[in-house]
């Protein structure tokens, strides 16, 4: 027996208006780099990606076959850093961009790249590009 729904609860104000999935800070090892002592010395990366979903609406019934698979979206990001050397961080920021905007059902992505292990007093440097402008979509 399916649970009751609740309907017209919900005052406008605040319905659903975005719904996004994140990736935080998968970690991957890449050739990354264009100092003399990077090149051929894989580093760790981490990767930070957000999309914004056409579909605000929960998939009936809990359907995964109606979701977004987050090992699909992990293995996505891992293929790409594993599959070349990399100068710069934007270019593999980009190449991850590229491929995760051809996807169906996404209305705005943002993916951001930081190398932890590079300064000692600071967290990561990296980089971010968005298909929006500003800190979030006008989704």
């Amino acid at each position: 027996m399916s649970e009751p729904r609740l309907q017209g609860l919900i005052p406008e104000k605040l319905r659903v208006r975005s719904a996004r999935i994140m990736l935080e800070s998968l970690a991957v090892q890449t050739d990354i780099g264009f100092h003399d002592f990077e090149v051929g010395a894989p580093q760790r990366l981490l990767v930070d990606v957000e999309i914004w979903l056409d579909d605000i609406v929960a998939p009936p019934d809990e359907d995964p076959a109606r979701a977004w698979n987050y090992d699909f979206l992990r293995s996505e990001v891992q293929e790409i850093a594993a599959s070349r050397r990399f100068n710069l961080q934007e270019t593999l920021a980009h190449a991850v961009f590229e491929r995760l905007a051809a996807f169906r059902g996404v209305r705005a992505l943002r993916v951001r790249t930081s190398k932890p292990d590079i300064y000692a007093d600071a967290r990561g440097v990296g980089v971010e590009i968005a298909s929006f402008d500003g800190l979030w979509p006008d989704c």
